[in-house]
């Protein structure tokens, strides 16, 4: 029997913030959680997709649908959070703008339900893009293809080993840096991009499983933590280690919905206590919910999510900003 071949990967030319942080764990070439699990067994997808909703009723039921509203306002005077729904967000800081994870559109065999607040072309002068990992609702090539049109000087800030994804995408040509847990990417900017752990898995095709890696991203800016976690499921240990490194976050985006079956999303996403959770090992002061809404993605009712995450507030209703798709927060 062949013995496993386990390495640490890392972007040499960035630093390491983690004292004693080697690099992210790859088993014979694979990255891995900081407990390894396996990607979804085929018994449980099937066990999941033939078997019955026990809130399918519910569902049918819901009317729930998020209020959107039209963005006019681009400048980049103002520090500034804008939800484009799902795990979009147009973030403008020290005269800078950043977009997360755009997917604008329907994603195969599943329908966006709400529009994004402007047209596309409308996005100009992006200076970032924080692209959290490879799945589809996450990285959508349709959505990449249309932001650099109008954005051709746009840096892509990314996890190790989406450099192929860029090239397969025909998106190589814009600059961009790859960088594992704990690392700093060098911008030239008023403020800094780190790139922290998740606890999630990645794959598009058959064979890609766990070949790059995927986490969050924390803006530092102002004496402020920005921290956009991208999907995640919950670790209490990664949570808490991530407000040790870098102290408590002002602002959280985290994501509430796609948790049921919990069979099936326990070990990618979290529910809305979870979440919540999350939002206390980060000793957070401000949490914007996300990943409900948009996309079907699965068992649960489309308005469970928010009702949920919004009863974990009730001692504490002004640490929750939920925002309407278009909506500008300002801080």
């Amino acid at each position: 029997m062949s013995k496993d071949k386990v390495e640490y990967a890392r972007n040499t030319e960035l630093p390491i913030l983690k004292k004693g942080w080697k690099g992210n764990v790859t088993i014979n070439g694979l990255y891995c959680n900081r407990v390894k699990e396996n990607q979804p067994a085929i018994k449980d997808v099937l066990k999941w997709k033939l078997g019955k909703n026990p809130q399918k009723e519910e569902k049918k039921n819901d009317k729930f649908k998020l209020n959107r509203v039209e963005l006019t306002d681009f400048s980049k005077e103002n520090n500034k959070i804008v939800w484009f729904g799902h795990a979009s967000f147009l973030i403008t800081i020290n005269g800078k703008t950043i977009l997360t994870d755009p997917c604008f559109n329907n994603i195969p065999t599943i329908k966006r339900l709400v529009k994004i607040p402007c047209e596309v072309s409308a996005i100009k002068n992006l200076d970032y893009l924080l692209l959290s990992h490879d799945h589809r609702d996450h990285f959508d090539v349709k959505s990449l293809k249309e932001i650099v049109k109008y954005n051709p000087k746009v840096e892509a800030l990314m996890p190790l080993g989406m450099e192929a994804l860029l090239t397969k995408s025909k998106l190589n040509h814009i600059k961009s840096q790859t960088a594992g847990w704990y690392q700093s990417y060098k911008i030239d900017a008023d403020f800094e991009i780190i790139f922290v752990p998740s606890k999630h898995w990645c794959k598009r095709g058959i064979s890609d499983f766990n070949t790059m890696l995927w986490g969050g991203f924390l803006i530092k800016a102002n004496g402020k933590n920005i921290y956009f976690s991208g999907d995640t499921a919950y670790d209490a240990e990664l949570f808490k280690d991530i407000e040790i490194q870098f102290g408590k976050m002002d602002i959280c985006m985290l994501p509430i919905g796609a948790y049921a079956p919990h069979f099936m999303m326990k070990n990618a996403h979290t529910t809305p206590e979870e979440a919540y959770q999350i939002f206390n090992d980060l000793k957070g002061e401000l949490c914007i919910p996300m990943h409900y809404g948009t996309y079907d993605l699965s068992d649960e009712p489309l308005g469970e999510p928010l009702k949920r995450f919004t009863t974990c507030f009730d001692a504490n209703p002004n640490k929750l900003k939920q925002l309407s798709v278009g909506e500008v927060f300002e801080f």
